[in-house]
């Protein structure tokens, strides 16, 4: 699946609505909330992805913005995720405000990586049934059911494969 992001959000971070007002306190907050749950600093990752941010805008479009930044301590690329209530300026090549966030982390020493992870969630947020569902998710399982739909398919495999267990083993039990 083209726009599956499985493998960069499975161990990221998803963030629901959130209200903010300009590009730094978005990625303030994605920083601060992949850093806590990958335990690094979140003021390394803010300055990190800022310095990107300076060379160039990293908003391509569509209301979509892709901040990345390499880091040092990581192992393999990984995604956090926001979709803000109203869209901030990220310096768009449209002119629009971004509203679909995702940001991107490699580890320093990953230049191929980090590239084909940027154009893996670029290729995915180019589909503007994507976009269109996820502006109208409200649920962080509605959220991985669009960006990530192998993980959630295999999610829901797993508990049938567990219901039907279960149910084998209760009609054992009963008799």
């Amino acid at each position: 699946m083209a726009n599956d992001l499985s493998s960069l959000l499975a161990e990221g971070v998803i963030l629901m609505s959130q209200p903010c007002e300009s590009r730094k306190q978005v990625i303030h907050l994605l920083a601060d909330a992949i850093a806590t749950k990958l335990g690094l600093e979140g003021r390394d990752v803010f300055d990190a992805v800022m310095e990107r941010e300076n060379l160039g805008s990293t908003g391509v479009g569509e209301g979509v913005a892709i901040p990345h930044a390499r880091i040092e301590g990581l192992t393999a690329p990984i995604g956090a995720f926001v979709r803000l209530n109203d869209g901030v300026d990220f310096d768009a090549i449209d002119g629009l405000p971004c509203d679909l966030i995702f940001m991107l982390l490699a580890p320093h020493s990953s230049g191929a990586d980090h590239l084909r992870a940027l154009a893996q969630v670029s290729r995915a947020f180019r589909n503007a049934d994507l976009r269109d569902k996820l502006r109208e998710t409200s649920t962080q399982d509605s959220v991985m059911a669009v960006l990530c739909p192998k993980a959630m398919a295999a999610a829901n495999a797993a508990q049938a494969s567990g219901m039907i267990a279960t149910r084998i083993f209760d009609s054992v039990d009963q008799e």
